[in-house]
């Protein structure tokens, strides 16, 4: 997967964030129950995993990618999508960097956690593990939002456009 094949995934996501924007806001933050408990709280998850596993662990951009527990009900539709934007720009920002790296392991600590055990990661891995990651729960938002009585939008990837 490369920078095409991602901004298939950029489509995807604009066509759900798009959907989530014109929801009923008690709906969003609506609490189901599983995976991440809202739709606006599995949102905020998935783009803490691209902050944290490409801009803090591959890029060293930061040592706090992931949004504090206490601030995710202040969060928004409009900040979610600024979450998003900062990813793309970690997603290109590696794509680029490491062009000729992908497969080479990254071996340190995690920068957000105390541990000071080390991982060994590549950033072809890491890159796969946040796009499968973010379908992974996109699923879990379409079951959350048909059962809140809404009809999900086309978010497969064969809805894309070539």
């Amino acid at each position: 997967m490369e920078r095409k094949e991602y901004e298939w995934v950029k489509e995807n996501r604009e066509v759900l964030l798009d959907f989530c924007s014109k929801m009923d806001p008690k709906d969003f933050t609506c609490e189901m129950g599983f995976g991440w408990q809202s739709v606006r709280d599995t949102l905020v998850h998935v783009a803490n995993c691209y902050h944290g596993w490409l801009g803090s662990f591959i890029l060293l951009k930061t040592k706090e990618p992931i949004t504090p527990r206490e601030n995710i009900p202040t969060i928004g539709i409009e900040e979610i999508r600024t979450l998003f934007e900062q990813a793309d720009a970690y997603v290109y920002e590696v794509l680029e960097s490491f062009s000729q790296k992908m497969d080479e392991s990254i071996v340190q600590p995690i920068p957000w956690r105390e541990s000071t055990e080390e991982i060994s990661m590549t950033p072809r891995k890491l890159f796969m593990h946040t796009v499968t990651h973010e379908y992974h729960h996109k699923g879990q938002i379409m079951a959350m939002v048909r059962q809140l009585g809404y009809e999900p939008p086309n978010t497969d990837v064969l809805g894309t456009r070539e």
